[in-house]
């Protein structure tokens, strides 16, 4: 349910945030008798960090007041002054320790040290948090963060230096530069499904900006918020980058603080609340979200390896992954071979009983596995293959659902867990259609041969990024910038793009006080005439002569010729002399 805007919502009423889900609920609550925190009778999931309801006395309780965007909260936090470390933070980059390369450099340095000393105890509370194999703690989270750190401090000096932008005709006497600035302090907000690489990805990024840096590990994933709070602080400097740990009440807080730029990553709902609480300060953003990723099959793939690339996307990290593919669109018969093929490859991964896999992960919590089990109980009709699951284990086993229409209660909101209908459609037309009649996904995948096909979908339909003939691989091109569009996300980063990110591109223009200049630009200045307007005019055209793209290439092959002349001429003029 999309959440409600502030005009719609009456000063007592406020939407309770099912931050985990990523499901928006209406609900009205006495504002003056808040405390008791009644909700119509209906208790929705608990979240990552930011927004919870009521569950029970373990959990945090925090509504939202759609009037004035303010969180509220029912429970007592450990004393953390935050106000203190918003403060320390700035204050060092007030300082101007976080802009010189050398300690930028040194900070990167020192990350890369951390990762390559603790790389063990990574996988271990990966493993704690999510029962993670090691393969998929390594491939997806480990490494992930050293390979992206190495390429960061490989081309570090480059991107840093100034950039220097073609110059026009009127400006050929100036100098015209753009300068990498730091945004300031920057907050980055982490999310529990991969909870050490989409915290320490983008604080390395925000760091080899030249930004001070608050991150904020989300509090589901125990083991790996509490592996960054202790680790972090012996490697890197304690007054520039800090951790502050918590749960609702500490982010809530953070929220009302100025921040120079903020960086989420979580679901959609939660994220307008990010973006609403960052305009008060007109604070720049990236959003990081999500939605229903599609993935189109048509008839003229290889069905074997097809499946195979889906059936991975969809189930490492039993699809808590914000890029899985979420469901399928193909035509009946494709949906059969699909499935045949689907049991067939399930068992040769994961056994006759896929509960005793030591390769699959399980549901992060027992809130999350009853909403899973619920859209399993759903379509318990048409499921074709898994369906099984184990409360006291919060293990589901990996589920495919075929004949889904989109009216199936599936098909309202993103899965994130290893549930895969597939909706049959006629064609790619079809498909592009119901694509477009969605919400803007974060991925879209297209499995074809057809060309046609592949630019059809291409051209047609609006996405964060695609991925053709293979699902969640462009996660590894750090050349390819990683965001959403629409609800999404919002911004983008990995690579350089994520060194930009936390840039501010500063525009400068710089002048001297040459004659020449001073006297071609003379004619700006009053008594204004007609001769001095026509003679600005003509300084400021537009002219766009031959492009000067190849010309070293030009001048390389001509020397190269004029060298190889000058060697045949002298041989001759030898063999002559002889």
């Amino acid at each position: 349910m999309p959440a409600r805007s502030e005009q719609d919502a009456s000063v007592n009423e406020v939407h309770v945030i099912d931050i985990e889900d990523n499901i928006d609920k209406p609900a009205v609550i006495d504002v003056e008798d808040n405390a008791n925190m009644k909700t119509n009778g209906q208790n929705d999931k608990a979240g990552d960090g930011i927004v919870y309801v009521p569950v029970d006395t373990s959990e945090t309780d925090v509504v939202i007041n759609i009037d004035n965007g303010s969180l509220g909260t029912t429970t007592k936090a450990k004393p953390v002054n935050i106000g203190e470390i918003v403060e320390k933070a700035r204050d060092a980059f007030n300082r101007g320790i976080t802009k010189p390369i050398e300690w930028r450099r040194r900070q990167l340095k020192n990350l890369l040290r951390m990762y390559e000393e603790n790389y063990n105890v990574m996988v271990e509370v990966l493993q704690k948090d999510l029962r993670r194999s090691k393969t998929e703690a390594v491939l997806l989270e480990v490494d992930y963060l050293i390979n992206d750190l190495k390429n960061t401090l490989h081309y570090l000096d480059e991107w840093v230096k100034p950039e220097h932008p073609p110059k026009t005709f009127v400006n050929m006497l100036d100098e015209v530069v753009i300068y990498n600035d730091p945004y300031g302090l920057v907050l980055i907000i982490g999310a529990w499904n991969y909870p050490l690489q989409l915290l320490l990805l983008p604080m390395a990024g925000a760091i080899a900006a030249g930004n001070a840096v608050i991150i904020k590990p989300s509090e589901l994933a125990t083991a790996c918020a509490r592996f960054v709070a202790d680790t972090l602080p012996k490697y890197l400097d304690n007054d520039a980058i800090l951790v502050l740990e918590g749960g609702p009440e500490e982010t809530t807080e953070l929220l009302t603080h100025k921040f120079d730029y903020i960086f989420y990553t979580g679901g959609t709902n939660v994220g307008r609340i990010v973006y609403s609480a960052a305009t008060k300060n007109l604070t720049p953003v990236t959003l990081e979200l999500g939605g229903k990723s599609p993935t189109y099959i048509d008839n003229t793939v290889d069905i074997e390896v097809t499946t195979k690339r889906i059936l991975w996307g969809k189930f490492i990290n039993v699809g808590q992954t914000c890029i899985a593919p979420d469901y399928i669109l193909c035509t009946k018969e494709v949906q059969d071979k699909f499935v045949e093929c689907a049991k067939k490859i399930l068992r040769e991964w994961y056994g006759e009983d896929p509960q005793k896999s030591p390769d699959l992960c399980r549901i992060i919590n027992s809130r999350h596995f009853s909403r899973l089990q619920s859209l399993i109980d759903a379509s318990k009709d048409k499921i074709a293959i898994g369906g099984r699951s184990d409360p006291q284990d919060r293990y589901i086993s990996p589920t495919i659902i075929t004949n889904v229409t989109p009216a199936d209660k599936i098909m309202e909101d993103e899965i994130f867990g290893p549930i895969l209908p597939i909706v049959p459609v006629e064609n790619a037309y079809e498909a592009i259609k119901f694509i477009n009649a969605r919400e803007k996904p974060l991925v879209l995948y297209v499995f074809t041969n057809n060309d046609d096909v592949r630019r059809s979908i291409t051209d047609n339909t609006s996405s964060g990024g695609m991925c053709i003939n293979d699902t969640m691989m462009l996660m590894g091109v750090d050349t390819l910038p990683f965001g959403g569009v629409g609800n999404s996300g919002l911004g983008a980063y990995h690579g350089k793009a994520s060194f930009d990110t936390f840039t501010h591109k500063k525009s400068c223009l710089v002048k001297n006080f040459a004659a020449i200049g001073e006297k071609l630009a003379s004619g700006r200045y009053p008594p204004y005439t007609e001769g001095k307007l026509s003679f600005i005019s003509a300084l400021m055209r537009k002219r766009h002569g031959p492009s000067l793209k190849y010309l070293p290439y030009v001048i390389t092959f001509a020397l190269g010729a004029s060298l190889a002349y000058g060697i045949t001429v002298w041989q001759k003029m030898g063999s002559e002399d002889l």
